[in-house]
């Protein structure tokens, strides 16, 4: 056990320092290690593999909406990134040039994608022509490169893997239906999935996405009271169609503008989910991501039968993510590297426990040690699965549900953001000044206007004029 105690003891506590914690997580859990270039993270097997779980997932949700997935080129022509003015300003100060190919100057620098509605209007404005191709529902699964000043593993790093959907329709109603469409798949997957609750809402204008007409997203919010933004879909309206022209002929036989949307997820929910679920001892892993959902250890193993046993266990484990750790490493040790790693379960199994026809399996959400007869173990590690990934979801819902506040006052706003952490619902005019104002008197930005809107005050919090909007405001990352 001091084996244990003493790798617990390299994780800073969240309660000391909860930015070291995460990254204490991140790299005691082999999560990612840092490269030689600042912001650029290698994510290693233990992290890759998640990233991996979330593509899976995601991916079947976005295929059963009719989507493809497509690849665009990395680069793209300066020229072509100016032709949308609100777009290559808002990316301007994050953007990476490439001006030479070998040992040649370029005659013209290209940009390497920090985003890529850019190339897919260029595609989609040589590639279709007719109503009878429309919708386009493309995805691609990529990386993008955007030079950020203050980088964190997950959270905000320079290069990060995500999934970019660009899609065009036919009508303004098609293209705002897509837009809600895949809000909704992100929401459900982050709550159905991974076990984390979201707010869904509009951003306001400030805050919505550069080129974009409405930004939509899902907010989360962390272990410590801050928000993440966890997934955003936008509606562009006819913007990039009409400065990359984006044409088809209709029914009527006119010439028609398309009507755009964009939508993402990166590998920014890892950090959520560590954020979310994690705790002093490491990772927790939600079981329908987990890329080992048991991890079967087997004591005395050196003693006969037993590491038999334990194979013969992950034979009838089959139907679920199973790793026997057989290494020479003590029991205590795998224990511990077992709940850093945040696997969902633990089955334990000696000697004694074979002569008597069980087991004992641990739980990682809660500690909980319960022991299994060894007859209709499938089905009691199915059970124990399915209740983690329940109770994880439950008890994040708690923590969303006890750190989220009204204000009805400016007084009682300026209270609780100095007493508490995490989100409080206030009204809000509408106005830019207002929000530009709460910001720099209390370092809180406008999450979401939540789509459950309610009436708290009739006056903004911040100016005391007639209230628009009942919006989410809180710290974030």
């Amino acid at each position: 056990m001091a084996e244990q105690k003493k790798l617990v003891a390299e994780i800073t506590s969240m309660d000391e320092d909860f930015a070291q914690w995460y990254t204490d997580v991140c790299t005691k859990a082999e999560l990612i290690a840092y490269s030689k270039i600042k912001g650029f993270m290698v994510i290693k097997p233990a992290g890759y593999a998640i990233w991996e779980a979330i593509q899976q997932h995601l991916d079947a949700r976005f295929k059963a909406t009719g989507v493809q997935n497509v690849y665009m080129p990395l680069l793209m022509p300066e020229s072509l990134l100016k032709k949308e003015g609100e777009l290559v300003n808002g990316f301007a100060p994050e953007v990476a040039w490439v001006t030479q190919g070998g040992s040649e100057p370029l005659t013209e620098r290209y940009c390497i994608r920090p985003t890529s509605e850019t190339v897919f209007s260029d595609f989609y404005s040589e590639d279709v022509h007719s109503y009878r191709e429309l919708p386009r529902l493309y995805n691609q699964w990529c990386s993008v490169v955007r030079w950020e000043k203050e980088t964190r593993p997950f959270l905000r790093s320079r290069e990060f893997l995500w999934q970019e959907g660009h899609t065009i329709h036919a009508t303004k109603e098609e293209g705002e239906e897509r837009t809600q469409q895949m809000l909704n798949v992100y929401a459900d997957f982050l709550s159905e999935d991974m076990a984390i609750p979201t707010i869904k809402g509009r951003k306001t204008d400030k805050e919505k996405f550069a080129g974009a007409e409405a930004t939509y997203t899902v907010e989360a919010l962390m272990h410590d009271g801050r928000a993440l933004q966890s997934a955003t879909s936008h509606f562009f309206g006819q913007k990039f169609a009409e400065a990359y022209d984006i044409t088809f002929t209709d029914k009527d036989n006119t010439l028609k503008y398309a009507w755009q949307t964009s939508w993402g997820l990166s590998t920014r929910a890892i950090g959520a989910m560590i954020m979310v679920h994690g705790d002093n001892r490491g990772l927790v892993i939600p079981p329908r991501i987990a890329p080992i959902q048991l991890c079967i250890i087997p004591i005395q193993q050196r003693k006969e039968g037993v590491l038999d046993k334990a194979y013969e266990l992950k034979e009838i484990l089959k139907g679920f993510r199973v790793k026997v750790d057989d290494t020479d490493k003590s029991p205590g040790f795998k224990f511990a590297e077992q709940e850093m790693r945040g696997i969902p379960l633990r089955l334990e199994i000696g000697p004694r426990d074979i002569e008597n026809g069980e087991c004992v399996v641990v739980r990682r959400d809660t500690g909980e040690k319960i022991t299994c007869s060894l007859d209709g173990i499938d089905a009691t590690i199915g059970s124990l699965l399915e209740q983690i990934q329940k109770d994880m979801l439950e008890k994040a819902r708690r923590h969303l549900e006890e750190h989220t506040y009204t204000a009805a006052s400016k007084e009682e706003f300026e209270k609780l953001f100095a007493e508490k952490s995490g989100f409080v619902k206030a009204m809000w005019c509408g106005e830019l000044a207002c929000e530009e104002k709460i910001k720099e008197d209390y370092g809180v930005t406008s999450r979401c206007m939540p789509f459950a809107q309610e009436q708290i005050a009739g006056t903004c919090v911040c100016c005391g004029k007639p209230a628009k909007k009942m919006v989410y405001w809180g710290r974030s990352y």
